[in-house]
């Protein structure tokens, strides 16, 4: 059955396809959204994240990945009809599983600040 249709009618669908990896990448976070319209606006803010587009705003990511207005994606950050918290706490928790243990250096960047000193911070082992 037609997308369009489905919507109209009020009936459960799938999510709508991107690109096979980010499909795979935010399937994990599935659950974390109440609707499919929210999972699948996750999935266009991520898409439009690794895009090559220059400016990474909110109207440049809906324009890149389809959408027909910026405000349904913008609707999706500003309302948050979803809890932030708990996805970060998953990725997170993702994070940990995909080290296995193994310890990483962070290297964080602040591009346009000068660099001074040569100062490393140790973040605690329990993060």
């Amino acid at each position: 059955m037609d997308v369009g249709v489905q919507i109209l009618k009020n009936l459960s669908r799938d999510a709508q396809a991107t690109v096979s990896f980010i499909d795979k990448f935010c399937n994990y976070y599935k659950d974390l959204f109440p609707e499919v319209r929210t999972y699948e606006y996750f999935k266009y803010l991520y898409l439009g994240i690794i895009s090559k587009i220059k400016r990474k705003s909110i109207p440049e990511i809906a324009k890149v990945v389809g959408l027909k207005s910026a405000q349904s994606l913008h609707h999706f950050i500003a309302a948050l009809p979803w809890s932030a918290t708990k996805l970060k706490n998953r990725r997170l928790l993702r994070t940990l599983e995909a080290l296995e243990g193994n310890s990483i250096t962070v290297l964080i960047d602040e591009t346009g600040d000068r660099k001074k000193g040569k100062e490393r911070i140790m973040l605690p082992d329990n993060i």
